[in-house]
């Protein structure tokens, strides 16, 4: 799902996402006012980044992005889905033309000189920013299967996803007192949008729904701030064409939120793009 930092990526039923910008996880707040304060209290003794909880959240975003829940079975995805973004591959749907797949590639050269991949290091940097192939076919798609039989790879996966949009979704989540199904909220929104300068980027959704409500932090209400989230969320998908089928949010996460289900607990039943899942 790669997105560049300044683009915004979505796919229907496969992998698409944004590159986003690297951001440090931001702590959470020393001191809250009074009204926002047992949410963020909540927040803060349990978050996205429980093993569990974590678990919960690939396994939605999977629902969305490769139509099933088995999102480990996605480190070998890999396919070119005509979006304008060349491939588009992995866990988190890393693309050729908007850096994320390069930056992955670098990272697991570091690890790891020589693997299978380290070769395309100099096309994947001509092809970032465009849909072109050049340098990359006819191999490239067999070799990243190839990678993803190594655990390295898998790892490396991991690690991208984390740094580029777990770990800064949670971190900005606890920072705004928001609990466990808020930091998931903001989770899918970065994984789509990414974190740059344009208007549907995470950040400037965010700073839409601030024009709405406030967050715990700031002495607002939980489901009304996360209400306001979703709206400015639609509000960015339906900017382009590829994201604005936004089941994803309207029977997925404002399903969970109607149902007050603030803290992300099982079982949880919803819908994306007309199918339904269950985790129980």
């Amino acid at each position: 799902m790669a997105l560049g930092a300044l683009l915004g990526s979505a796919l229907l039923a496969v992998p698409v996402t944004a590159h986003a910008t690297t951001a440090a996880p931001a702590p959470a707040p020393a001191s809250v006012p009074a009204s926002g304060s047992a949410s963020v209290a909540a927040a803060a003794a349990a978050g996205l980044d429980d093993p569990a909880k974590k678990d919960i959240a690939m396994q939605i975003v999977s629902s969305a992005e490769n139509s099933s829940l088995d999102w480990k079975a996605q480190y070998k995805y890999i396919e070119d889905i005509d979006d304008g973004r060349g491939y588009t591959a992995g866990i988190i749907g890393f693309c050729s033309g908007t850096g994320d797949m390069l930056d992955l590639v670098e990272y697991y050269t570091q690890v790891k000189p020589g693997n299978v991949l380290a070769k395309y290091l100099p096309a994947l940097r001509k092809v970032d920013g465009s849909d072109s192939h050049a340098g990359l076919d006819p191999n490239f798609t067999k070799d990243w299967a190839k990678a993803a039989q190594d655990a390295e790879f898998r790892k490396a996966q991991d690690h991208e996803r984390d740094r580029v949009y777990f770990n800064p979704a949670v971190g900005q989540g606890k920072s705004d007192g928001v609990g466990t199904l808020g930091q998931f909220i903001y989770y899918d929104a970065i994984v789509m949008h990414g974190d740059g300068g344009d208007s549907t980027s995470f950040r400037n959704i965010r700073k839409r729904a601030l024009s709405k409500a406030k967050p715990p932090a700031q002495g607002g209400n939980e489901t009304t701030w996360l209400n306001a989230f979703l709206d400015a969320r639609v509000w960015a998908m339906k900017q382009e064409e590829a994201h604005s089928d936004t089941s994803r949010v309207d029977t997925a996460q404002r399903v969970f939120l109607k149902k007050g289900n603030l803290n992300l607990n099982t079982p949880l039943d919803w819908k994306v793009y007309g199918d339904s899942f269950h985790i129980g």
